[in-house]
């Protein structure tokens, strides 16, 4: 089920709107900022105390100066974060913590560990990113585990989703 930025979801213990796709980038933007941040320390951390790991890596490396397996690491490596953050947040990363956004269930109720992780390995799916624009903004990995991202202050949600 889709719904617009002005559509409104309704059952008996939740009015949910959906973040506009601003704020949807917003939070992206500084989700993968801060990922980025901690993927640099701890490549820093293993470089300094195991420079045989990073050399190793570079045997990978084609013609292009393209890795694939470094971009494999990436990847996963964002899915587990993304996961695990919204997991341990009730469906905020800090992106979404900044923004005053919330990925919930379609009824309202708070994510799982399961759905976040769901939702974390989904962003993993080449192209994903780009099923987010548009307007309303409901990228594959909101689809694929029946979440939504709404924006808490113009929302009712139920009291357990905190």
């Amino acid at each position: 089920m889709s719904i617009s930025q002005t559509d409104l979801l309704f059952n008996s213990e939740a009015h949910l709107e959906q973040a506009s796709t601003g704020k949807r980038f917003a939070n992206y933007l500084i989700d993968v900022f801060l990922f980025y941040v901690i993927a640099i320390i701890i490549g820093v951390v293993i470089a300094v105390t195991n420079p045989a790991t990073v050399e190793s890596l570079s045997e990978y490396e084609t013609s292009a100066g393209f890795n694939f397996l470094d971009s494999l690491i990436s990847l996963v490596f964002y899915a587990v974060y993304m996961g695990i953050f919204e997991s341990l947040t009730k469906g905020r990363s800090l992106g979404k913590l900044i923004t005053g956004t919330k990925a919930v269930n379609e009824d309202g109720s708070t994510i799982g560990t399961q759905t976040a992780f769901i939702r974390g390995f989904s962003r993993a799916v080449p192209f994903c990113v780009f099923s987010a624009l548009g307007s309303p903004s409901y990228p594959w990995h909101d689809r694929w585990s029946n979440t939504y991202v709404i924006d808490i202050k113009n929302s009712t949600i139920p009291q357990d989703s905190f």
